[in-house]
């Protein structure tokens, strides 16, 4: 059987029905918040603005934070409702997507790091367009799987697996022309580098998002495909199966 947003709202205990929302509310939260740490970092660096990248660095322990108050709660479900079938896998899955999110947030700090250190050293924007392209890519799939998972909306959710494969093209192509350019240019070396660490961290929160996408599908169907080719995915059996 299909799982919706309305099964976790069906339980003759009430509390049981507001423990469950609460936490996916809460995961919600915490997506925001990461989402906003990215999209905060790398404004930082195209805008060379130190003290935003700071603000990043120094709110990362607001997202830690955040992880342990969920992890937290999903215990003391598990401990006191003893959740099956469904329950047991929407408890799992926010469990997995607090992981994910919690890395996210360090991916953000990274980048701030790395604005920082570039700004400091007043070094040019090669990358930057790079940079900027594929930050808009990933947050959207960032944005797009929470969404999914709010609405528990296999389609959205299969649609960012989908997307992970082309955020990789783009960075393997972005990495092949900051090595050219740094062959080039040894002077840059210093600097390119740092974009290229700042796109590594862009190319692993493409990853996690890809992460929590597929946790929406084990969520929905009980399908676990987190080892599976995207390119063996067929979207059409996935929706029949469950």
């Amino acid at each position: 059987m299909d799982i919706t947003s309305e099964t976790h709202s069906q339980h003759i205990s009430k509390q049981f029905n507001q423990e469950l929302e609460e936490l996916k509310t809460h995961l919600m939260a915490m997506g925001g918040l990461v989402e906003k740490q990215v999209q905060e970092a790398v404004t930082a660096l195209l805008d060379g603005d130190s003290r935003l990248a700071e603000r990043v660095r120094d709110n990362d322990a607001a997202v830690n934070d955040m992880q342990i108050k969920i992890d937290d709660e999903c215990t003391r479900v598990l401990a006191r409702r003893q959740p099956a079938a469904s329950d047991l896998r929407l408890v799992l899955a926010v469990i997995r997507a607090t992981s994910d999110l919690e890395r996210i947030g360090d991916e953000a700090s990274k980048i701030a790091r790395n604005a920082m250190a570039l700004a400091e050293a007043g070094n040019g924007s090669k990358g930057f367009i790079e940079v900027r392209h594929i930050s808009e890519h990933v947050r959207k799939m960032v944005r797009d799987a929470l969404t999914a998972f709010a609405r528990f909306d296999i389609d959205l959710a299969l649609e960012v697996v989908h997307e992970d494969e082309a955020v990789d093209s783009e960075y393997t192509t972005a990495m092949r022309s900051l090595m050219t350019f740094m062959m080039e240019d040894p002077r840059s070396i210093t600097s390119v580098l740092s974009v290229m660490w700042i796109l590594r961290a862009l190319e692993r929160i493409g990853d996690h998002a890809n992460n929590l996408a597929e946790y929406v599908v084990y969520l929905v169907k009980g399908l676990d495909i987190r080892h599976t080719d995207p390119d063996e995915l067929d979207d059409e059996a996935i929706k029949r199966r469950g």
